[in-house]
């Protein structure tokens, strides 16, 4: 197989690129990564004592909101196939003073654990990466209890919106292919819905919100950059053409600065679901 359809390829591309930024990850200018986390929970609604799946917890966002949600009695189990995300997932719970969650890398297409056991599964901004998305929630529902709840997040089609625009343009300007933003995949709610009815789950609800902010300036933006899955295709540029761009890119991006700042578009899709009881 080509190395674009090879699906172990590309998890392995995805892997090495979230090896490297796990360090920034979760940086400030990123901070939708908690707050699309802590919202995620307050619709799944975990009860103490509950069992969670975490799924490509990245940083460990989501797996703290629901760790929290569930104590005391309850715990989460949280996976990851970059085991620097995993590292600094661990750094960042054990800030939260938490001792109810434990990490694996793990494929979330093939869930190693046994049938029946979780109450709810989350995935914050991972299922557009997987390479056979109805395969990982068939796998999903294996390890769910019946009635047992799922929901994962989503980018909507305008997300850093215009500057994500611009940095493509200016990618492809330098002479780099720029792949098709895996968001795309799931970045509208009919999507979503059809994915986990297909995959057999019930009671599916998708909702949208908007949970954008302003960053300080233009080098908050370029934080976002380097410290994302952007960054992965930044670095097929040669390093003097890294600053070529980022000086081009940020004058332009420099102009959309208002007296608040500049604006950061995060409109973001929440789909729920059950496992049927029967």
């Amino acid at each position: 197989m080509s190395e674009t359809t090879d699906p172990q390829t590309i998890k392995s591309r995805i892997t090495r690129t979230f090896d490297l930024i796990a360090e920034g990850y979760d940086n400030p200018s990123q901070r939708f990564f908690p707050f699309a986390a802590d919202y995620m929970m307050a619709l799944a609604k975990p009860v103490p004592g509950e069992r969670v799946l975490d799924v490509a917890t990245g940083t460990g966002m989501a797996a703290i909101a629901a760790a929290q949600a569930i104590t005391p009695g309850g715990r989460v189990q949280a996976i990851d196939l970059s085991e620097n995300m995993l590292a600094k997932a661990q750094r960042n719970v054990s800030k939260h003073a938490l001792a109810n969650v434990d990490f694996h890398v793990m494929d979330a297409e093939a869930l190693e654990f046994r049938s029946d056991y979780f109450d709810l599964i989350s995935c914050a901004f991972g299922v557009f990466f997987f390479t056979d998305a109805q395969r990982a929630l068939k796998s999903w529902l294996r390890v769910l209890k019946p009635g047992g709840r799922i929901i994962f997040s989503s980018f909507r089609p305008n997300v850093f919106h215009p500057m994500a625009g611009w940095f493509r343009e200016a990618i492809e300007a330098a002479g780099v292919p720029f792949p098709e933003p895996a968001w795309l995949r799931l970045a509208e709610t009919d999507l979503c819905r059809q994915l986990v009815e297909e995959a057999g789950y019930c009671q599916v609800q998708v909702s949208s919100k908007q949970l954008g902010y302003h960053l300080a300036s233009e080098n908050d933006w370029w934080e976002i950059i380097w410290n994302s899955g952007f960054r992965g295709i930044l670095n097929a540029l040669k390093p003097e053409q890294q600053t070529t761009l980022r000086e081009q890119h940020l004058a332009q991006v420099a102009e959309l600065k208002t007296a608040d700042g500049l604006w950061l578009d995060v409109e973001v899709i929440f789909t729920q679901a059950q496992k049927p009881v029967s």
